[in-house]
């Protein structure tokens, strides 16, 4: 009984300790960064197009790809944004009223995948996550929808939109990554916010 209860307690410990180490091992952002730079040009364009900021589009690709325009994760995840065609490919077709899904060819295209990768940006922003009033814990929260969805992370505070919207809103920035950090399924979560933010803070 008493090893039962030891081997409870390891893996209860085990469990707490991975949710306080999102910042290890650490990262150095400064080469991705100068390789995420080159491509600043398009990122600008598309920012502009769709009200997103080329810095965060600039950091998000040195964190996804680190500037690599022709990388395909094991999740078949493709080019300089990491864009998965069957998820945020699919939605950015469906919002621009075309059928189907981007191919991986277009997905390489740096043009294309940061274009796309901005209006998924903005789909997420006006959709979702619409309502949230502090620009820093928005900037936050399309991080993480971005990866991970923006329902997993809503869920984190209520099954409602509008009730966890107004949860968020009384949070500062650091009180929600320490939500994310504590409440979010994906433990990658509050990593992906905290590499992110360290790239814009690298440019």
């Amino acid at each position: 009984m008493k090893l039962r209860w030891f081997a409870f307690l390891v893996v209860l410990l085990a469990g707490c300790s991975s949710r306080q180490d999102y910042r290890q091992p650490d990262w150095n952002p400064e080469i991705p960064v100068k390789r995420a730079m080159q491509w600043m040009p398009i990122s600008q364009k598309a920012g502009a197009a769709w009200g997103v900021s080329p810095r965060l589009l600039t950091a998000m690709i040195a964190v996804e790809s680190g500037g690599n325009p022709n990388l395909v994760s094991k999740s078949n995840a493709v080019g300089l944004m990491q864009l998965k065609a069957s998820t945020a490919g699919r939605e950015v077709y469906r919002y621009m009223g075309w059928s189907g899904q981007p191919s991986s060819s277009e997905l390489k295209n740096p043009e294309r995948n940061i274009s796309m990768g901005a209006a998924y940006l903005s789909i997420l922003a006006h959709g979702p996550l619409a309502g949230i009033r502090d620009q820093q814990v928005m900037q936050y929260a399309l991080v993480v929808s971005y990866v991970n969805g923006a329902g997993a992370l809503l869920r984190t505070f209520s099954s409602d939109r509008g009730e966890a919207i107004d949860e968020i809103n009384d949070l500062s920035a650091d009180a929600f990554l320490k939500h994310v950090a504590e409440k979010h399924p994906a433990p990658q979560a509050p990593r992906y916010i905290w590499k992110v933010q360290k790239a814009m803070d690298a440019m």
